[in-house]
């Protein structure tokens, strides 16, 4: 039997081999007749008729500006991980082979229309025999086995490349391409995500945290490819007029959803890396619902905290701090000249002197903005030599999202002087989380 299923997915990679390059040919063919969009969005829009991978492939693009050209990172800004939703026809297959079990068993119903779907896995409200209210997140079928394909393609190109190009071995291509293909497999590995999901839910027993929750998973109808978890009900948290019905205190729900978060950054294994509005919400009982731990991220607890002086400078005007943060933050190995680094982040505003903080972060109010911000300071640290983790691009987003909630929820609230969220000092005078 797995003989026989060797085989076939062979075959299968063949046969994406082969999807790719008439994709590849059929896009060479049209610029030989003179159809030439700048490269950036040649790229993108060949991404895009390539279909998951390669969607995810940009969506990675878009949030590493401290590995891909600022003009890339911009363009792929237009990768939505939104598809066509598949027929649940095909997805009930998928339900049944992955839980080896008749649905009746396990589920009293299924809404045959999605909540949402997207390149890997669409997600479906579905009720337990026991009544409980679920939503189950499916994977597409064949996924996984694109996914591979895909990226063992590109990891040979990214290989042949180098050996053409040797120069681009200083750009660590097929390096890039192994770091993508490991966050990738962690997507479609539904175990890993509800491990995410355990943890946070754990860590949040453990520190007595009763402001915010994170869904329930359901293991005995759960496996590798399928996640059934507790459905939600509420509003994203940037839905003010709603929240005043659940919480008589917007502000102090926002402060708990800033302390819960930079709890989990010393606290638990994990962080959360993608805390767009859709993925947190204001419950219907006032409690925070943190959701979708397909993304995590890990951090040295040096480097949160270097983090946090550089978003306390970049609000306060403070380059100078700025930049004594970004050289603890980044990884260089030339001295930084943080005089010369100051000067040149300070460039970026246009101001001579000093910057209006409120001018700086109300120009964040879309990702758009966020992404140009973080290509401007990257960019500026590139030119002195330092080089950002990744981990420090999803975390400085995630800053940036809790910037919007503050300005919509609590307008008139400073993140480093208000009482309410819990900061201590350290020895070296960087603010760190108390707890």
């Amino acid at each position: 039997m797995n003989h026989y299923a060797n085989w076939g997915n062979a075959l299968k990679g063949l046969f994406r081999i082969s999807q790719t390059t008439t994709v590849l040919a059929a896009t060479g063919l049209a610029w030989a007749a003179g159809e030439r969009p700048p490269l950036p969005r040649l790229l993108r829009l060949t991404f895009e008729r390539l279909g998951a991978t390669y969607v995810k492939l940009g969506q990675f693009v878009a949030s590493s500006p401290s590995i891909f050209p600022a003009e890339y990172v911009t363009e792929f800004q237009h990768c939505l991980d939104k598809t066509e939703p598949l027929p649940f026809s095909i997805l009930k297959q998928v339900l049944e082979r992955e839980l080896k079990r008749p649905l009746s068993e396990i589920y009293s119903e299924i809404d045959e229309i999605p909540l949402a779907s997207a390149s890997v896995a669409q997600v479906h409200a579905a009720k337990l025999l026991n009544g409980d209210s679920v939503v189950i997140k499916i994977q597409k079928p064949g996924v996984e086995n694109v996914l591979l394909t895909d990226l063992n393609f590109l990891y040979v190109a990214a290989v042949l490349l180098e050996r053409v190009l040797p120069k681009l071995k200083f750009a660590s291509l097929s390096g890039i391409v192994s770091e993508i293909q490991a966050c990738m497999m962690e997507e479609v590995d539904f175990y890993k995500e509800a491990r995410n999901v355990e943890q946070f839910r754990e860590f949040l027993k453990t520190s007595g945290n009763t402001q915010a929750t994170a869904p329930r998973i359901y293991p005995e109808a759960s496996s590798l490819r399928v996640l059934t978890m507790e459905r939600f009900y509420g509003v994203p948290l940037t839905d003010l007029e709603t929240i005043r019905k659940y919480t008589k205190d917007p502000a102090g729900t926002l402060v708990a959803a800033l302390n819960t978060w930079f709890s989990s950054l010393m606290l638990c294994e994990s962080f959360h890396a993608d805390l767009h509005a859709g993925n947190l919400m204001v419950l219907t009982d006032g409690r925070l619902g943190f959701i979708d731990f397909g993304i995590v991220g890990r951090i040295a607890p040096e480097t949160w905290s270097a983090t946090m002086s550089f978003i306390e400078s970049l609000s306060s005007g403070d380059f100078k701090t700025m930049a004594e943060s970004m050289a603890v933050i980044g990884m260089t190995k030339r001295k930084v000249d943080q005089e010369k680094l100051s000067r040149d982040l300070e460039a970026i505003y246009g101001a001579a002197t000093q910057v209006d903080p409120e001018q700086v972060m109300n120009a964040l109010n879309n990702d758009n903005e966020i992404n140009k911000l973080m290509l401007e300071v990257v960019a500026v640290g590139e030119r002195h030599g330092i080089r950002f983790p990744r981990a420090f691009a999803l975390l400085l987003k995630q800053m940036l999202y809790f910037d919007r909630y503050i300005r919509i929820l609590a307008p008139d609230m400073n993140l480093f002087d208000d009482d309410r969220i819990e900061f201590m000092a350290l020895g070296d005078g960087k603010p760190a989380l108390l707890h």
